[in-house]
């Protein structure tokens, strides 16, 4: 007779080899991950994105796909900006002592390729260390990384520095000057995670690039003359939305108990404000769901309940608390993202106005001005752009016809217009400098 088997005993081998198994898969999986994502020996901190999404299987650029490293550590997402996120990325320390490599350098002045910032005496075929900057390449293959290719922080904060001081330039359209920052600056964002620096110093520059695209945001506006300003105004909106991603990233990498940074209120509020706009589209998570990992001094500062209430009264079509707001307790960063919606808040009172007063009665346009905190001659024209009638009496006094039904926002966009009472936001947000030093 031939001796029976145990199940039981079996099925326990079985479960004992499956879970060794298992254990030493795992084991292998946690063994692979530290390499490939292995961080600065100075620092180990990892902490989730405070806007995660859906993780996607695409290998797509970091740089180019945002969406899918909202649920990566930060580490991650900093070591994976610009690179193929099936690839492993070595430790890499720069060694370039230069704004831009030497070899990058001599291939552009072969190629002519150089920035008129950067040509010496008008050359295109020659420029300098002190001139030259690298440039942002979009695709870095990490067989050729190379130290002396990348610069560290200290010449990295010099380089940026150097850009900055071209804010305010005079003697070229700023939408060349903004072309060429904007460019250079993504180089100093891709040189800072390669070398997975994330320290004070590194929010201290990432907090001058959100500046830079905030004051860029409110000029770019501002130029009439350049048939692609739409689409340097989407580029810049898509790196300010990534920049401030980064900067948050390195807010909570850096937190200390429950401290906050000096200037992290006012750059947490951008956030919000950037869900002004009647065609606004939704930035990562719901705006719900991203207050629940803001730290709680945060949400009550100044800062954020000031972005807060114009939000709130954006969407109630508050136009008189909206405007009186903004002029009131903006700060002059604020101020740059929000007064492009001021004009839109404008028309909206224009249109209650028009379609709910009474046909024999026009409204004055004095008061209106008064209302809506402009010069009655900026208000009279805002009429005439959106397609409203005015009438002047004998004694001079000018009136808003009411009842019209030729009511349309300007197709060519809003002039800009003087937001009374803000006079000093005004002057301030017109110097990019200036503002750099706040």
């Amino acid at each position: 007779m031939e001796p029976r088997s145990n199940p039981q005993r079996s099925i326990r081998g079985e479960r004992h080899s499956s879970s060794s198994s298992s254990s030493s898969s795992s084991s292998s999986s946690s063994r692979f991950r530290s390499h490939k994502f292995q961080s600065n020996p100075t620092r180990n901190v990892e902490l989730s994105n405070p806007n995660p999404k859906s993780n996607s299987n695409s290998s797509r650029n970091w740089e180019d796909d945002d969406e899918n490293s909202k649920s990566k550590s930060t580490h991650q997402q900093l070591q994976e900006e610009y690179y193929d996120s099936s690839k492993a990325l070595p430790s890499l320390v720069g060694t370039c002592p230069f704004m831009c490599p030497v070899e990058e350098r001599a291939q552009r002045e072969r190629l002519r390729d150089l920035a008129v910032f950067e040509m010496l005496n008008g050359n295109s075929g020659k420029t300098s260390s002190n001139l030259a900057v690298k440039k942002f390449c979009r695709t870095i293959s990490t067989k050729h990384v190379q130290a002396s290719d990348v610069r560290p922080l200290p010449v990295l904060e010099d380089t940026l520095n150097h850009l900055l001081n071209l804010l305010d330039s005079r003697e070229f359209p700023f939408e060349l000057v903004h072309d060429f920052i904007f460019d250079r600056t993504r180089s100093i964002r891709q040189d800072l995670s390669m070398q997975n620096i994330i320290d004070d110093q590194a929010i201290h520059m990432y907090e001058k690039m959100v500046k830079f695209h905030v004051i860029s945001h409110h000029k770019l506006r501002r130029c009439s003359g350049s048939p692609h300003i739409s689409s340097m105004l989407y580029l810049n909106m898509e790196q300010l939305t990534k920049a401030l991603t980064s900067l948050y990233n390195l807010y909570e990498a850096n937190r200390n108990s429950h401290s906050i940074y000096e200037n992290e209120a006012e750059f947490r509020s951008f956030y919000v404000l950037l869900h002004l706009g009647s065609d606004s589209q939704p930035k990562g998570e719901s705006l719900s769901l991203w207050f629940r990992r803001v730290p709680s001094p945060i949400v009550k500062s100044k800062e954020m309940c000031f972005a807060r209430q114009v939000l709130r009264y954006f969407r109630l079509g508050n136009y008189k608390r909206f405007i009186c707001t903004a002029a009131a307790e903006a700060t002059c960063l604020q101020y740059c993202i929000t007064e492009p919606y001021i004009n839109e808040v404008r028309a909206l009172a224009l249109s209650c106005v028009n379609y709910g007063g009474y046909k024999l009665h026009p409204f004055p346009l004095l008061d209106l001005s008064k209302l809506l905190m402009m010069k009655e001659s900026d208000m009279e024209s805002l009429c005439n752009d959106c397609g409203l009638e005015t009438s002047t009496d004998d004694i001079g006094n000018k009136f808003l016809l009411t009842k019209q039904t030729t009511f349309h926002h300007p197709k060519g966009g809003f002039q800009s217009y003087c937001l009374l009472g803000s006079e000093r936001l005004e002057s301030v947000s017109a110097e990019g400098a200036e503002l750099l030093r706040l």
